[in-house]
């Protein structure tokens, strides 16, 4: 019961918060210009159907009436709709609802085998201090961890081009398609049976999430390397020892768990730095994802369709620290929901 009220707590303080921040950030895109000036241009029409659009679409109204009328509507689940050229006046939710699910699969994937690899490798690391598994493991995540993302995506993308020109030379394209590495959205796959759908679906999904995943690893395993390093040195740890227990006992269950914590943290807060980097990485692989909706939003000073966007964004934050506090007490007994 402690946890469900924790829970509620929890959410009943981000409230404000997304409050605050939706009226800050709502500000600024009101201030960014004017949603219509493309549509003042036209030749064809006249001020007085532009007009008659803005007030319509409720642009006449100042600011603070404006943004509680937004409020209202996305409250009530109707998030206004785009008004940007050639986007037809289509809804906002679903356009958002539908890139958001393309780079939650991506973020979601990218992430979990970063976090996977990146403590298994940090913990091999800290256990093995000064090795040769050591160093390469602190030289592959520096390696990573020093380039920009949209380097990564360019070069797997580039390679991904000449392995799949290999593929098709050696008279292996109808065993894993051509192309097998995509550089399309998965939305755009079309497959014939359970077999042609895991083997397309796995090309598409491949490369943008290698590149996610590398940068992120590289900061996992760091990162668990310096905290397993810090718990092994602990008094529990070398009272554990002293019990005669095996090494492999005392790590896994003395001071593995208690290690995970800081990753733990790294992993909520590392979030909006994975979302960032999937906007690059959507854009270089040409994926139809939130990044694909941002940049068309922003390009075209289509305010609904980016207070949606960081509105999702912001709830998305908000669940994976949740999530991240309540691992705290599963990885730590002492740690209680209060």
């Amino acid at each position: 019961m402690n946890l469900v009220f924790y829970i509620l707590r929890r959410l009943a303080i981000s409230i404000p918060i997304l409050l605050i921040g939706s009226f800050l950030v709502f500000m600024m895109v009101a201030g960014a210009g004017d949603p219509l000036a493309e549509l003042r241009t036209q030749p064809n029409i006249n001020q007085e159907s532009v007009d008659a659009i803005a007030r319509e679409l409720g642009l006449d109204k100042p600011l603070i009436p404006r943004y509680f009328d937004w409020l209202g509507g996305f409250l009530t689940g109707d998030w206004g709709i785009s008004i940007a050229q050639g986007s037809a006046m289509e809804p906002v939710y679903p356009k958002i609802m539908s890139a958001f699910w393309v780079s939650i699969q991506l973020i979601l994937g990218a992430e979990i085998l970063a976090l996977i690899l990146g403590v298994a490798v940090g913990l091999l690391a800290a256990v093995k201090q000064y090795s040769a598994v050591d160093y390469m493991a602190t030289t592959v995540a520096f390696l990573f961890f020093s380039m920009p993302i949209f380097c990564v995506a360019i070069v797997l993308k580039v390679y991904a081009i000449d392995l799949n020109e290999v593929i098709y030379n050696l008279g292996l394209s109808d065993v894993f398609g051509n192309p097998f590495l995509r550089t399309t959205s998965p939305e755009s796959l079309e497959a014939d049976g359970i077999g042609d759908f895991l083997i397309k679906y796995t090309g598409a999904f491949l490369l943008p999430t290698l590149s996610i995943m590398f940068i992120s690893f590289a900061a996992y395993s760091r990162f668990q390397r310096s905290s397993m390093l810090e718990t092994l040195n602990m008094d529990y740890v070398r009272t554990a020892r002293a019990k005669g227990l095996t090494e492999r006992r005392v790590i896994m269950r003395h001071a593995f768990r208690n290690a995970l914590i800081p990753t733990t943290t790294l992993f909520s807060v590392n979030f909006v730095t994975v979302v960032t980097g999937a906007i690059i990485t959507e854009r270089v692989f040409n994926w139809n994802g939130m990044g694909a909706v941002l940049v068309e939003a922003v390009n075209k000073n289509d305010p609904n369709v980016m207070m949606g966007w960081v509105v999702v964004i912001a709830i998305a934050v908000i669940f994976a620290n949740l999530i991240a506090d309540l691992l705290y007490g599963i990885l730590d007994p002492r740690i209680r929901v209060g």
